[in-house]
């Protein structure tokens, strides 16, 4: 049995980031060796330095769609919220509603400027719906400009929308997430220059980040817990960078590092293809593809915690965040980052 208590820490709100960093690689880096346990304090512009050639560093190239909307019931003078989360056709999205007993079927929501939604019918006890936009301009250009970024609920000050690529990452290219893969927005082009120029081989996957990367775990045994699941694709190209790496296989994200594990057959080798994941990665898991992981800090209990555990022990990672809360390291989304090696 693995207990979800045995994954709490005391997370003070004062160390959630907000904002992120005017420079993206100005982030603080914590260099933990899942081996020893040994820790280095850095930035994230140092990352190059601990690439070796011969490595190969793995993105998740998905870009967020979603979008979140506040307007109020027709006839109604209160505020409700649309989280859109993925977008069926023009105008016809799949959303999370808030409150959700006030949003049942037919009711029409009201945003301004002639937008409104029509909630066509519950998709599932948690809010979620499906809806159809009207406006008197180009549908899917009046939901963007009445929109804000998709934020996670932990960060309560909203992007503004000259600010809204802060929460996409440089190399972001298909849409179909609900969220960032938060550890990838810490680079720039200008570091991943560097970073191939030091001989290093730079290959992406692509993994749909889901509305339920940010559901708690909710039982106490965490065998007990239903992992969301995700779309992803390898392509063959990337299967073949993977397959054919003589150094470390290095995951930029615990998305990443999913699509690649959940790709893994029996021999050690990477399959091309798409497929849906709910892969869940607990302490004991045995790694067949990655080898070193960039990561964020991440919710206490949570499963990205049990991910991360998996990979360089519970103890050390006890240990790493321990000393991240004492040196005041920035956490969750727009925080700082770990590498983990």
């Amino acid at each position: 049995m693995i207990l979800r208590s045995d994954f709490d820490y005391h997370l003070p709100a004062e160390r959630i980031a907000q904002v992120p960093l005017d420079q993206r690689d100005q982030s603080r880096l914590l260099v933990l060796d899942k081996v020893t346990g040994h820790i280095s304090h850095r930035h994230f512009f140092n990352l190059v330095e601990y690439l070796e050639p011969n490595d190969v560093l793995v993105l998740n190239n998905t870009r967020v769609s979603a979008q979140r909307l506040f307007g109020s019931r027709r006839g109604h003078n209160d505020s409700v919220e649309t989280f859109l989360t993925d977008r069926v056709s023009d105008g016809l999205w799949k959303a999370l509603v808030r409150p959700g007993r006030k949003l049942h079927p037919g009711t029409v929501i009201e945003y301004g400027d002639g937008l409104t939604a029509e909630v066509l019918e519950s998709t599932d006890v948690r809010g979620g719906r499906l809806i159809q936009f009207s406006a008197p301009s180009p549908i899917e250009d009046a939901i963007f400009s009445h929109s804000s970024a998709p934020l996670p609920p932990y960060i309560t000050t909203p992007l503004a929308n000259d600010q809204r690529e802060r929460y996409q990452t440089v190399y972001s290219r298909f849409e179909g997430s609900s969220a960032a893969p938060t550890a990838g927005l810490h680079f720039t082009e200008t570091l991943l220059r560097s970073i191939m120029e030091r001989g290093v081989q730079i290959t992406s996957v692509t993994l749909h980040v889901g509305i339920g990367t940010f559901r708690p775990i909710e039982t106490e045994d965490v065998h007990d817990h239903v992992m969301h699941s995700e779309h992803m694709e390898i392509t063959d190209e990337c299967a073949d960078v993977v397959n054919n790496a003589s150094g470390r296989v290095v995951a930029v994200g615990t998305t990443s590092c999913r699509a690649l594990e959940s790709a893994a057959t029996e021999k050690g080798l990477v399959r091309s293809g798409t497929q849906d994941t709910a892969l869940f990665v607990t302490p004991g898991y045995d790694f067949k593809i990655v080898d070193a992981l960039v990561t964020n800090f991440h919710m206490p209990r949570s499963t990205l915690m049990l991910l991360v555990s998996a990979l360089a022990g519970t103890d050390h990672i006890r240990a790493a965040y321990s000393e991240a809360l004492e040196k005041e390291y920035r956490f969750l989304s727009f925080g700082d980052s770990m590498f983990i090696q």
